[in-house]
């Protein structure tokens, strides 16, 4: 009687952590999107594209909540232990940076209203920085979905790439005003812009970090945390 218990318990919570996985890659999804799409409307004006990144932006912050209250439904109905609740745990803060990343992606659409595209044509480094911030997001939730300690610590070494291009980015615009090639004004929107997506770059870091704790139950400060 016991082990049949036990065993219809097993699969149950399987199943639930199956559903778990699913929903988490469903957001990380949406932030891909949301982060793309932003970075498109530097250069590509489009009041449609920036109402869907808005749009994308509110789905994200209903499946935080949707998540959460998931989470804290297995956590505290099918009481895991050991893994399981490291896993469940770990779910519970990753859905916290993956919301965070939404507001930064939304944050980068909004700035792209003062910015003119032909402004950023040429700026490589922008794209490249939202190309690279946005495969971080997505190997950071495949490492935790996978268990794949690998994979996380990798995303945690790409931050340095991300970090680089800022700094691409940043001696780009200090040459431009050098040249006179854009506003002094126009140049802090696109430095704010990119800083944004360092940031999505440092929440990465933090998802990658949250699956390290659930895969060995510890968790290193790789000192990226950003605060906002």
């Amino acid at each position: 009687m016991g082990y049949a218990w036990y065993t219809k318990m097993r699969l149950e919570l399987d199943k639930q952590l199956i559903r778990l996985h699913v929903e988490l890659i469903k957001m990380g999804s949406l932030c891909e999107k949301a982060i793309s799409l932003s970075a498109k409307l530097l250069t590509k004006k489009s009041d449609a594209m920036m109402q869907e990144v808005f749009g994308v932006d509110a789905e994200i912050d209903a499946k935080e909540k949707e998540l959460e209250s998931f989470c804290m439904m297995l956590l505290l109905k099918q009481q895991p232990v050991a893994k399981d609740f490291r896993e469940v745990s770990a779910a519970l803060k990753m859905v916290s940076d993956l919301e965070r990343i939404g507001d930064q992606a939304a944050d980068i659409a909004d700035l792209s209203r003062h910015i003119k595209g032909e402004t950023v044509h040429g700026m490589l480094h922008i794209d490249d920085m939202a190309s690279a911030a946005v495969k971080m997001v997505t190997e950071s939730v495949d490492a935790f979905v996978k268990g794949n300690l690998l994979v996380a610590r990798k995303v945690i070494e790409d931050d340095d790439i991300v970090d680089g291009l800022f700094n691409c980015v940043r001696g780009e615009l200090i040459k431009m005003i050098q040249e006179k090639k854009i506003e002094a004004e126009t140049a802090v929107d696109l430095l704010m812009a990119a800083k944004y997506l360092e940031r999505i770059g440092d929440h990465a870091v933090n998802l990658a970090e949250w699956v390290e704790y659930s895969i060995t139950g510890e968790r290193k400060n790789n000192e990226h945390h950003p605060n906002m």
